[in-house]
């Protein structure tokens, strides 16, 4: 049984830093590059970062670019995303998922398997 555990949401005030951890089990975790979308109520779940299976290409949203970074540490099983510079309009639900690219337009239905989220708040 496949499982994605996302961490480390929470409240922050705009200008700070959040960093989200997700942590898999049950996939051969190298196998898979692993991609954080969000959603923010109302909207279309939406592509954030990724990484892919070994570590060595990552991409991000251009709305993300220079303050959020994504890392892999496939000995743990783990992918995480380091949130920087918060804004209010970063909040949103933040879920992991693992699948096959790291094209930054990748639907969310192209992707595998899926975390059950974790809420991140900024406050202005």
């Amino acid at each position: 049984q496949v499982q994605l555990v996302e961490s480390g949401g929470g409240l922050v005030q705009a200008g700070g830093s959040l960093r989200l951890s997700c942590v898999a089990s049950g996939l051969t975790f190298n196998s898979f590059a692993m991609i954080w979308f969000r959603q923010a109520p109302g909207k279309e779940r939406e592509f954030v970062a990724a990484v892919s299976p070994i570590g060595r290409r990552t991409s991000y949203a251009d709305s993300v670019k220079d303050r959020f970074f994504i890392s892999r540490d496939n000995a743990k099983n783990m992918v995480a995303l380091q949130m920087n510079s918060l804004k209010p309009e970063d909040t949103a639900v933040y879920y992991c998922a693992a699948g096959s690219t790291i094209t930054p337009t990748v639907r969310p239905e192209e992707n595998r398997y899926w975390g059950q989220g974790t809420q991140v708040t900024v406050s202005s």
